[in-house]
């Protein structure tokens, strides 16, 4: 078990030898955009239920470049060939169970935060900056766009799960990149589609490839295996041991959930159930500030950290169990 305080040599080590492959693969896709003057945004009041509103702080941003797949480097088509072909019923069971008898570390949120200052997500086509900064630069886009305290806690937080690339992961296959749902057909809508699965035991299982699979019409998203990784592990920690509401729970459970909230996608919404529908309308309401922050201008840190430690406070307890 790691203790935040007395971070391993073995843990910091596993940290700098993530950062040294990423360094040596070719950034993907950040551009850069310009920052006008007169798109500064007046911060507004708003009701603590009232998080649905247009984001603003995106209104000038060109979103075709961003999540361009088709046109991403190596490190980003390998990653999801390793994850189609990795990601199997039989492994989804298993590191559930493993989820529930382990706890891997005990530590504060921002303690955790500062721990994935070493990461970068090599499933992320848009961004190749270091995690906290990604969290900071979400946080900040929702707090300028005047969304209540919990949704932008749950901007800054809502990657925390990536730790898990800090405590016995296989690789980044198992903690990052887009998800989608376990023991069923794969959608058209799965990045690469279905033909990425092909070295994937599940899919030449006959009784896995339909429409349901292993579940019922109609069984709730809330009952479904999403492939395992940082949604799902934060998500099942935030559940029981925070005061986030459960829309905030939404946001980070599905934030990966692409095939399923883009705009457009009809997909599984043959499992779905009346709530779920409440949860795709969170989800879509936070999605512009994990996404489009990417490019915005790096946040100070050490300037931020006083009022984001203040929230974390209102709603997590000064440790946690990981």
């Amino acid at each position: 078990m790691v203790h935040a305080p007395e971070i391993t040599d073995y843990i910091k080590t596993r940290a700098k030898a993530m950062d040294e492959v990423s360094d040596q693969i070719d950034e993907v896709n950040l551009l850069k955009l310009k920052q006008n003057a007169k798109a500064q945004l007046e911060k507004s009041q708003q009701d603590d239920n009232d998080f649905e509103g247009e984001s603003k702080f995106d209104s000038e941003k060109d979103k075709s470049v961003f999540r361009q797949y088709e046109n991403a480097c190596d490190r980003v088509k390998n990653f999801y060939a390793e994850q189609h072909t990795k990601q199997t019923l039989e492994y989804n069971l298993r590191i559930r169970k493993e989820f529930r008898e382990t706890v891997r570390a005990r530590m504060g949120v921002w303690e955790a935060l500062e721990l994935l200052n070493t990461l970068v997500d090599e499933s992320d086509p848009d961004t190749s900056v270091p995690q906290i900064v990604h969290a900071l630069q979400a946080a900040e886009a929702a707090r300028k766009d005047g969304k209540p305290e919990w949704m932008q806690l749950t901007c800054l937080i809502h990657d925390l799960g990536k730790l898990l690339c800090f405590f016995g992961a296989d690789g980044q296959w198992d903690v990052v990149g887009d998800t989608f749902v376990v023991g069923c057909k794969y959608v058209d809508e799965i990045i690469y589609g279905p033909e990425s699965f092909k070295e994937n035991p599940d899919y030449y299982n006959e009784k896995l490839q339909t429409d349901l699979g292993i579940y019922e019409e109609h069984c709730g998203l809330e009952n479904v295996m999403i492939s395992f990784g940082h949604d799902e592990y934060l998500y099942h920690i935030c559940k029981t041991q925070s005061n986030l509401p459960k829309e905030g729970l939404w946001m980070i459970r599905y934030h990966s959930f692409y095939p399923w909230h883009r705009a457009g996608s009809n997909a599984y919404r043959h499992l779905m159930v009346e709530e779920d529908e409440q949860a795709l309308k969170a989800v879509r309401a936070f999605n512009p500030y994990d996404l489009y922050s990417k490019s915005d201008a790096p946040p100070d840190v050490d300037e931020l950290k006083e009022y984001y430690q203040g929230l974390i406070k209102k709603y997590f307890p000064k440790e946690i169990e990981w």
